[in-house]
């Protein structure tokens, strides 16, 4: 079950926001609220999984809001102007919606959240992920944001406070926890196989024991994932 806060200064905005959630058995609303302060202090508790957070609100921006929380749960934000996205992705918010909400759009970024929340436990049928999550992702790389089509990805490598994202064409260097890059990945296509490495599943060329090849890299299966590892394989058919 994933626990919901709503806030935004608009009470029509809340009421839409909380039906919608009210709609969805796997979502759980804990509060609804025109406050920005009232919300703060509830996230600030750990009471919550995700909130659906207004950006143009007159006590607290929601940028302000991201800041202060600084990743404690997963944030929608939800607004009538598209130039706030930028700032949000920057922010790592888990998606953005533009108001007026259509529910399929509400329900598609919903169901992102409980891929990524099952991510360490569950991988989801590949076709379906396909069809419900985004094709890319941004991460942000010195002074700018750049977008990488999940498509292009052939394996990511952690290193302490960093990672190494590696496409077809380039490596991608970004200040970014392994575990956090793992939550934002639609678990159907990718797979963790390592403390220090996950996988882009169709990349993989051969598996010879604990070891995987993709293009010219030899990865090592660790032990922890080794059983989740080869009986998603074998589920695929391979």
């Amino acid at each position: 079950m994933i626990r919901c806060l709503v806030v935004d200064d608009e009470p029509l905005a809340l009421d839409i926001l909380t039906d919608y959630i009210e709609k969805i058995p796997f979502l759980q609303l804990v509060a609804a609220t025109t406050s920005a302060f009232e919300a703060l202090a509830i996230a600030q508790k750990d009471e919550v999984d995700l909130i659906f957070l207004d950006v143009q609100m007159p006590e607290l921006t929601g940028i302000q809001f991201l800041k202060i929380i600084n990743g404690r749960c997963n944030v929608i934000l939800t607004t009538a102007y598209s130039q706030y996205a930028l700032d949000g992705y920057e922010l790592d918010v888990t998606d953005y919606l533009l108001k007026p909400i259509a529910f399929d759009r509400f329900y598609k970024s919903v169901l992102k959240v409980q891929n990524m929340a099952q991510g360490n436990v569950t991988v989801t049928n590949t076709k379906a992920a396909g069809n419900s999550l985004n094709t890319y992702i941004f991460v942000k790389i010195e002074h700018r944001i750049q977008k990488i089509y999940l498509d292009d990805i052939l394996y990511i490598e952690g290193l302490k406070d960093y990672i190494s994202i590696f496409t077809r064409s380039e490596r991608i260097i970004t200040l970014q926890h392994l575990k956090k890059m793992e939550e934002s990945l639609p678990a159907g296509r990718f797979i963790r196989v390592h403390k220090s490495y996950i996988v882009a599943i169709d990349k993989i060329e051969s598996i010879e024991r604990s070891r995987i090849q993709i293009a010219d890299k030899i990865i090592p299966i660790g032990d922890t994932y080794r059983d989740g590892f080869f009986k998603i394989i074998e589920d695929k058919n391979i």
